[in-house]
C-alpha cells in the first residue's frame, strides 16, 4: 500500500471513529465501527462514547447479542515509548468478546483479552486477563466473582 492508501485509510478511520463516538443511534454507531474494520455480530449494541481501538480496528471481534454499555475502552495493541521497553512489550493483539456477553459502563478491556460467552464485566473493571464463559467479572484488579453456567441452563 502507497503511503497516501495509508494516509486515507488512517484519515477515514479517525472521522468514522469520531462519528460512531458521538451518534446517537446505535445501528449507526455498529456500522461505522464496521466501516472501519471491527467484526461487530448481530444484534450487538455499542453505548455512546466508546472507544474501539483507533490504531488497529480490525482486530477487535464482538459477537452477536453483545451489550457495551457506555464508554467501554477496548484496546487491542499496546505501544510504549522505548526508554519503557524493558518494562513493558509493545503488541497488538486481538480482543475477542464472546456472545451473549455484557459489558458495564466504562470498563477497559486491554490487549488480546477474551471475553467468554454470556459472560459478565461490571462497571469500571479493567480486564487485564481473559474471562471464561457465563462467569461475572469485576474490580481492578480483576477478579472472577462468579460462575452463573448452571443458572443459564
Amino acid at each position: 500500500m502507497s503511503s497516501w492508501g495509508f494516509a486515507l485509510r488512517k484519515i477515514r478511520n479517525i472521522i468514522l471513529y469520531r462519528w460512531a463516538y458521538m451518534c446517537p443511534l446505535n445501528s449507526w454507531r455498529v456500522k461505522m465501527h464496521r466501516r472501519r474494520g471491527c467484526h461487530i455480530g448481530k444484534n450487538t449494541y455499542i453505548g455512546m462514547h466508546c472507544i474501539l481501538d483507533n490504531a488497529y480496528p480490525e482486530y477487535i471481534y464482538i459477537g452477536d447479542n453483545v451489550s457495551l454499555a457506555g464508554e467501554v475502552t477496548v484496546i487491542a495493541h499496546s505501544n510504549p515509548y522505548a526508554h519503557f521497553s524493558p518494562v513493558v512489550e509493545s503488541k497488538v493483539a486481538p480482543v475477542e468478546i464472546k456472545d451473549g456477553a455484557w459489558i458495564g459502563a466504562k470498563a477497559i478491556i486491554l490487549t488480546g483479552c477474551v471475553i467468554g460467552e454470556n459472560a459478565i464485566v461490571s462497571a469500571g473493571t479493567v480486564v487485564d486477563k481473559d474471562v471464561p464463559d457465563y462467569s461475572l467479572a469485576k474490580g481492578n484488579p480483576m477478579k472472577i466473582i462468579a460462575n452463573f453456567e448452571s443458572l443459564m441452563k
